[in-house]
Order: C-alpha cells, then structure tokens, then sequence
C-alpha cells in the first residue's frame, strides 16, 4: 500500500523560529518525529513518502501516487491538519490520524477513517492486523503504556535532513511530577520509561551516519526523570561517542531541580548538552501551589537558574500569566524576574487547560471553559481567568512588549553572557554560521530597529566574551524571530 505520512504546519508561533530561520536558510526547526518513527513500524514492503508541509508542499501528484494517508499532529496544528485532511478526502483517499491533537479531540475530526490514538507502538499493531483482513475499525486506544525500549528507530531516510535546522531524538516518556495544567502525565503517564543507553548510541551513529553535524534536540519532556540511569549509563555512552566525532551539541527539557545536582548538569556539559528549556511559570508563589508545581516551590528560582548558567547550561524559560491567584502585580513581577535571570528565551503565555488535565476537569465544573485551547503564546486562552479578560491580556501584551523591546533584550543578553560558562570545546563557525553573521549584520545591524543594541552588543562580547560570539550573534537573530511574532500576533 502506498503510503503517504502528512505532517500539517506550525503557525507563526515563538517556537516556530520561522523569522530567525530565514538567517540560516531552514524552512522548519524540527523533523517530525513522531511520524518518522511511526512509518518504522509500518510493514516494510509497503511504500513511504513523507510530507512536511512546513518544509515542502502537498501536491496532486503526492495524491494520486498514495493509497492512503496517515496524519499526525498536535494541537497548535489543528487548522492545517483540517484543510489536509479535506484535502485528502476530496481527492478520495481515506486518512488515518493519530498524535496529540486526535488523542483529545478526534470527535471534532468527522472526516478520519481510522484514529491511531495513544501510544502507537500499543494501537498501531492491532489497526494493521484488522486492515489486513479487511475488517479495520475506526478508533484504536488504550489506557497502557509502551515499553520504549522496543520502539524501533525513525526512518530518517523519508526528510531531507539540509532543510532542517536540528534533528531529534527521544530518550524517555512520561514525567514524575504533576502539575495542574500540563497534559503530558495524561498522555504519557507518571513513570518515567526509558530506552537504552545502547539504542540512544544506535540513532546518534544513525544521524551522523547521514551526515548531521548540527544540534539535536531530545525531545524528552523532562530529561532527568531518571537520573541514575543518566548518571550511570546514557551520559558515559554519550560522553563516549563525542571522542572520536566533530562535536555535537545537544538540548533538551528538565524540571528545575537539576540545578540541585551539580554532578549532573557536569555530566550533562560535557556530554555536549549546551542548553535546558525549563518551565519556571512564575516568581509568585501562590500560582506554583495553584498548579502544584512542587518542584519550584521554597527555592530561589533566579538562583537555581544561575546555577545552570554557570555550569554551562543556557537556560529557556516557560512562563504563565493568568493563575486564580495573579493579581496585576503579577506582570511586573514576571518581567522583573526575566530581566534579572538572564533567561533570553522567555516563552511567556497565557493559562490554557489542555484536556485531560486536573485543571481542565475543575474548570469544567467551574463552567470556566471557552474552547479549544490555543498555542499558548499567541495572547489566548480557553480559559474564563478570573482576573478581567482584558486586563489580563494587556499585562500579558506589556509583558511582551517590554521583554522583547531591544533595549530590553539586549540587555537581558548581556546579563546572561556575564553568567555563562563558555564549554571547553570550542564549535568553529562553518559557512552557515558566517552567512547567518552577514544577514543578521544588514537586517539587523542596519536596517534593523535594534541596530544600535545589536553592534554594542557585538563590541561588548569582542572585548568581554570573544568565545561567546556566535552565541551572540544567534540570540540577536532569535530577537529579530520573538519581535516580530509579538508585533504581528500580539501587540
């Protein structure tokens, strides 16, 4: 059976990068991985195309060549994935979809054959198994939860890596804490699973096997849910394998008491992790135990993100506004702490209740609801706060307005510069990273409102941080990205 694998597009979103990649000449951040490592339990003998419509375009003959056409997708791609999947219908072919996305809302998806829901190494088997005697039902879902350590390793050969501006690789589902308003122990429960230190080495020799020398990203939603085994096994293995290669820089997500494990975040530097998104939410203390983010509580927070800095981690920072308990001092207060953290890449959003979640299930009975939920950093809610609707969302746009205003930025670029601990290996600067210096110098250092900021930012790292150009040089580029969503979406 031809099979065609349709991944739908990401908006204009901060974590879309889609303004900072045009500097480099990428069309996505990321491969799908998802589908990627779908289409390796797939049968062999059938044929595989993939389209990443955020990289390439679905065409008619993409259409006329398939059989059938699987989709998978997460929330914030809900509209594409409805022009595709009106698309594949008319051209009569049926869908199956499966992901996030359908996993809480394939009943507002009337034209899909077939859902995939779950974990697919559990519901993918048994949909095959009644395709192939012609007697496929129409949702497939389970409450268990894959053993990872079966999970055979993406088919890299359906992308074309060069469009992509980092790779991907998963380690670990599931996450030990519970925080009220994330979805992932829903999805993806409580206990940490894991795969292998020798199935992590077998995917890294696969991407440099094909040639990738760029960053990679594992995707884990906390990384250090398991961190004897960490410690123990997969950072040695990693540590290991970087000997005899060009170096590899990765990043990841973790929950902010790793900061409390100096070993670690050791092992984790010289394992060639550089950078750690990790979701602060907010400086104030009644909104972590309003949404039970324990592992924040009683800790200076601007301290413990020092700590990471300073190790040689850079640290990305998730932040909420719009907790029962924000008051409007609450937006000074986030920006305040941005500022002085030295967090550059702040993702502030507003509160939405994913379903599934604790939050989404008292809102309900609350009759707070309003909707679908939104891509979080576009200035929406589905959520009725109870501060006022638009006070709210005019302390969320001054929160945007100030962070990312270049006085502000570059300011907080500096603060982070002076924190950071350069990594002993050194990565040159290839022709990519040049021709990235040479566009960002005209769009930015002089048709740019920020030029000004950008060349004193330039000269201070010349004559302070010389070894941190590069780094530099990318956060004005990923400036450029965040202010320019903040002026189209938000302000």
């Amino acid at each position: 059976m031809n099979t065609l694998l349709v991944y739908p597009a990401f908006p204009d979103t901060f974590w879309s990068f889609k303004h900072a990649l045009k500097f480099i000449h990428k069309k996505a951040a990321f491969p799908p991985l998802g589908l990627l490592t779908v289409a390796s339990m797939m049968p062999r003998s059938w044929p595989k195309r993939l389209v990443d419509i955020n990289v390439t375009q679905l065409t008619e003959k993409d259409l006329a060549w398939a059989d059938s056409v699987f989709i998978s997708a997460m929330a914030v791609q809900r509209e594409s994935a409805r022009q595709i999947i009106t698309h594949c219908k008319k051209a009569g072919l049926k869908v199956t979809a499966g992901g996030p996305l359908f996993t809480d809302e394939h009943a507002e998806f009337g034209g899909v054959d077939h859902f995939i829901l779950n974990e697919a190494e559990l519901t993918l088997p048994p949909f095959l198994r009644d395709l192939n005697q012609g007697c496929a039902q129409k949702l497939y879902e389970t409450a268990e939860f894959a053993d990872i350590k079966k999970t055979p390793p993406p088919m890299w050969g359906l992308i074309d890596m060069k469009r992509y501006a980092a790779m991907s690789i998963q380690f670990s589902r599931g996450c030990p804490f519970n925080c009220d308003f994330c979805n992932i122990t829903a999805l993806l429960g409580h206990r940490v699973r894991i795969k292998t230190a020798a199935q992590i080495i077998a995917e890294l020799d696969g991407h440099y096997q094909l040639g990738w020398r760029g960053p990679i990203f594992f995707v884990d939603d906390n990384f250090i849910g398991n961190k004897k085994y960490l410690m123990t096994e997969l950072l040695p293995a990693i540590i290991e394998w970087q000997k005899d290669k060009k170096q590899i820089r990765f990043n990841t997500e973790a929950s902010v008491n790793l900061a409390d494990n100096e070993p670690l975040m050791e092992m984790m530097v010289a394992a060639g992790f550089n950078s750690v998104f990790i979701g602060i939410e907010t400086p104030a203390e009644a909104g972590l135990a309003e949404c039970n983010k324990k592992q924040n509580i009683n800790r200076d927070l601007i301290e413990s993100v020092k700590r990471m800095q300073r190790t040689g981690l850079q640290v990305q920072g998730g932040f909420i506004v719009g907790f029962d308990s924000d008051t409007p001092s609450i937006f000074q207060r986030q920006i305040d702490f941005i500022q002085k953290s030295g967090i550059v890449t702040a993702m502030v959003g507003l509160l939405n209740a994913p379903p599934g979640t604790r939050l989404y299930d008292r809102l309900k009975r609350e009759g707070r609801l309003a909707g679908l939920i939104s891509c979080n950093t576009d200035g929406t809610t589905n959520i009725i706060p109870r501060m006022d609707l638009k006070a709210l969302r005019d302390g969320y746009k001054n929160i945007m307005g100030q962070i990312y205003s270049p006085k502000s930025y570059y300011e907080r670029v500096r603060t982070f510069l002076q924190e950071y601990k350069a990594p002993k290996t050194r990565i040159p600067l290839d022709f990519q990273g040049v021709m990235a210096f040479f566009r960002s110098s005209i769009r930015l250092g002089i048709f740019g409102k920020e030029r000004f900021q950008y060349w004193k930012l330039l000269l201070w790292t010349l004559r302070k941080r010389p070894q941190l150009m590069s780094l530099a040089i990318t956060f004005a580029i990923y400036g450029h990205h965040f202010r320019k969503v903040c002026e189209i979406h938000i302000l």
